[in-house]
């Protein structure tokens, strides 16, 4: 029977100071219950997304340095931690300091070595560079490193062994994306099992939360779990860090395993703790039904996300006071609420700021939400700031300086629509925020996002975009839950969630004559996401592929009717299709590499989740043929 400690700890990035005095806290506190064995995350001590930071030299020697602190406190426990390792005789592929994502063991004040293997420390084997991860740009990878050495990738895949409790113990030393093989090659939990007698496997991770991802983690391991019937150890961080355009949190969730893939234990999401467990290795696998993770699906789960990563993100970059423009729309009544379970009420302020073409439901129900969440509140109208600027670029003469001719700009609807809401952002949100000694909110929503409507440097303006990885449908589920299971009562008004989505600002978008955003969101959240979140991202060509075949709702996911309710013919369907793919890589594009970074819970959250070029918009060969085929069906005329 060992005593394992399960070290959830926050790692805070680009911090190995703070990180190491809170190992060294629970090393301490774990000798004192006994514990044999204390295993921490994947790169503790440094943090996993650094960017460039892992080019200064410097920084590596300290973390080099903090690691030695945390290997001399190996008395009496045995610690297991990820940290960076170099080679400072050797280069990477750009030229720098040779590094590793290592996994460091240390006993009786030492890193256990293996005479076999160059390094004390085993070596990360599957770098991942999709999603947001980029490894390859900073790491060198155990395959490699087996290529430089001329010898199979097994060869250097070793165990490593330590004494507890007067018996020899052979670990396996997983790192992260040593476990999710599915889609490679290289397998080395497999080789490990299969050239070593392995009594216990151990995966250290640094595995940012993404719904869903608890699940299918659980599936992949224990496949691999059951084929070696070799129990596992996962122990994964909590806490908050990005790559400069998006933000990640890590919810922990750390795991035994024993040798039938059956969960012995698991530690609480977005919680710090060290978890002391009394595990027999040697014991037969349970016959009980697996225990359950969290279930990270729900709207209670990305509930539990958003609040621990926006209140994280506050931390990090010391914002205490929030400013955040509220329309008496869904969007923004979310975001209040949401950050009203995060801080002080009497530090939020809210601003409605109304023009003529506001209805009085949605001022009403702005005030509304203001005095149901406590927070202050203040009208700023923009009417006169708004028609100041259209008549100044108006009534100013533009001279051609060949001719010595004057004349005027003209301003388009959608240019009065656009002034008004910077006018709302860069000007009064910005100043009111300063003033107030804070930062205000950027309240958009994935479907938004997706297409580009927004308004640069207005509505898609802010800090933060904390809700910006949710589609609509997503918001108003949101919305509900915050009403029905956080505040056990209506603080985000029913006329906010029942009125037609709008930005209110022309006469076109009154919500009182039910006229409002040009998505049709029960069909475009679903187009949209197919577009994004699709592993294998679909294209106008796999649409109107679908569309042709008749399974268009059933591989998107929405309610089966919509497409016939909403487009009569194949030219209204082709025609809505284009207008979107055309906004989604172009316009909408351009707007999304200058948006506030975004908070991630879905599969693909737009930043460096979601890598774009600013390219010119492109259809396929075949859609273009598919198109032009469907659009002449029963003309007699066409010629294919």
């Amino acid at each position: 029977m060992l005593n394992i400690a399960l070290g959830q700890m926050e790692v805070v990035p680009g911090r190995p100071d703070l990180n190491t005095q809170k190992m060294l806290q629970m090393i301490s506190e774990a000798r004192l219950k006994h514990a044999d064995l204390i295993i921490f995350p994947e790169l503790a001590i440094p943090g996993y997304l650094l960017g460039d930071l892992w080019e200064q030299s410097a920084f590596l020697r300290d973390c080099e340095a903090y690691g030695r602190q945390i290997a001399a406190a190996a008395q009496d426990i045995v610690i297991m931690f990820g940290n960076i390792g170099c080679d400072w005789n050797l280069r990477n592929n750009d030229g720098r300091v040779r590094k590793y994502n290592a996994f460091f063991t240390a006993q009786n004040g030492n890193f256990i070595e293996n005479p076999t293997f160059p390094y004390p420390f085993r070596i990360k084997t599957l770098l991942p560079n999709y999603r947001e991860f980029d490894d390859n740009r900073h790491f060198y990878s155990l395959q490699n490193l087996a290529a430089d050495h001329h010898v199979q990738i097994q060869d250097f895949l070793q165990p490593i062994t330590i004494m507890l409790n007067g018996k020899k113990l052979s670990i396996g030393c997983l790192i992260c994306e040593d476990g999710w093989v599915d889609d490679y090659t290289d397998k080395p939990m497999r080789y490990l099992g299969q050239n070593h007698p392995i009594d216990l496997f151990v995966n250290i991770s640094s595995s940012p939360f993404t719904a869903g991802k608890n699940g299918k983690r659980h599936r992949v391991f224990c496949r691999q779990i059951r084929k070696q019937s070799t129990p596992l150890i996962y122990v994964n961080q909590v806490g908050l860090q990005n790559n400069g355009k998006t933000v990640y949190t890590f919810d922990g969730c750390s795991t035994i395993y024993d040798s039938n893939g059956t969960i012995v234990t698991t530690c609480p999401a977005f919680t710090e703790t060290l978890q002391i467990v009394p595990f027999d290795l040697k014991a037969p696998a349970a016959k009980s039904p697996s225990a359950d993770l969290p279930d990270d699906q729900t709207i209670a789960s990305l509930y539990e996300a958003l609040v621990y990563g926006m209140e994280k993100f506050l931390e990090s970059t010391g914002i205490k006071r929030i400013v955040i423009g509220i329309s008496g729309g869904i969007d923004s009544a979310v975001n209040a609420a949401l950050y009203a379970r995060i801080i002080d009420p009497d530090r939020i302020l809210l601003v409605n700021m109304p023009s003529r073409f506001n209805s009085k439901t949605t001022i009403s129900a702005a005030e509304k939400l203001a005095k149901n969440l406590h927070c202050q509140y203040c009208v700023l109208p923009i009417e006169e700031a708004a028609n100041l600027t259209m008549n100044q670029l108006t009534k100013t003469a533009i001279q051609n300086t060949k001719t010595g001719q004057n004349h005027y700009l003209t301003l388009s609807d959608l240019v009065k629509e656009n002034i008004q809401a910077r006018d709302r952002s860069s000007r009064l949100l910005a100043g009111v925020a300063a003033a107030f000694g804070g930062a205000f909110t950027c309240n958009a929503n994935k479907s938004e996002m997706t297409v580009g409507y927004c308004t640069l440097y207005g509505d898609e303006a802010g800090f933060l975009a904390a809700t910006a990885d949710l589609w609509k449908y997503q918001i108003y589920e949101l919305a509900h839950y915050l009403n029905e299971h956080i505040y056990q009562q209506e603080v985000i008004p029913r006329e906010t969630i029942e009125i037609v989505p709008s930005a209110e600002l022309s006469a076109a978008q009154s919500v009182d004559e039910g006229k409002g955003d040009p998505i049709i969101y029960p069909y475009h959240d679903f187009l949209f996401r197919s577009f994004v979140e699709r592993w294998d991202r679909a294209t106008p060509e796999d649409i109107l592929t679908w569309y042709v075949a008749g399974v268009l709702e059933e591989k998107l996911g929405c309610n089966q009717g919509v497409v016939k309710k909403y487009f009569a013919t194949p030219k209204d369907f082709t025609s809505d299709l284009e207008r979107w793919w055309n906004l989604y890589t172009g316009m909408g594009l351009a707007k999304r590499i200058q948006a506030p970074p975004v908070l991630a819970v879905s599969r693909r959250a737009f930043g460096f989740d979601h890598r774009e070029a600013q390219n010119k918009t492109y259809y396929t060969r075949t859609y273009t043929k598919m198109k032009e085929q469907l659009l002449h069906e029963g003309d007699p005329h066409y010629v294919c």
